[in-house]
């Protein structure tokens, strides 16, 4: 592949993303409900000056499908940054910890069989106001560092 297309490439995705970050900071804003709310008056009231038309109908479809398409994009871009920035987090506090186990590293990538397994066994350790360390887990690592010794 060609450098500056590189370049060029990694420019287009920080723009995009720069793009995308402050777009739904702003959307999620009240001013931008207000703004929504508005325009939706502003339309409502302009109904009669057009003899609620189907053309008078059609441009608040339109426009309100067009944002909508567009929105998708930029949110799920957001989303997906925010997600894998939560994941990092997580899995450096995960390994940072001593006593938790690095097998949680990772979640996302098990089948939704393996999640369940994994719900089950945290709910088991809730129910019974168990700690890792009273857990069946825990009494399994405790044997383990047993037999080691």
């Amino acid at each position: 592949m060609h450098p500056e297309g590189t370049e060029q490439q990694k420019n287009a995705k920080w723009l995009f993303r720069k793009f995308a970050h402050k777009t739904s900071v702003g959307v999620g804003s009240p001013w931008a409900f207000v703004a929504a709310v508005a325009i939706i008056f502003v339309w409502a009231v302009t109904g009669p000056f057009f003899h609620f038309s189907d053309t008078w109908q059609l441009v608040i479809n339109t426009g309100t499908t067009i944002v909508t398409f567009l929105m998708v994009f930029l949110i799920q871009s957001t989303q997906n940054r925010d997600a894998t920035a939560i994941h990092l987090k997580l899995d450096e506090l995960i390994r940072a910890v001593k006593s938790a186990r690095n097998r949680l590293v990772d979640l996302e990538d098990l089948s939704d069989e393996e999640l369940e397994n994994l719900r089950e066994e945290f709910q088991r350790i809730g129910a019974g106001g168990q700690n890792d360390e009273t857990s069946e887990v825990g009494k399994r690592r405790r044997r383990e560092k047993r037999s080691k010794s």
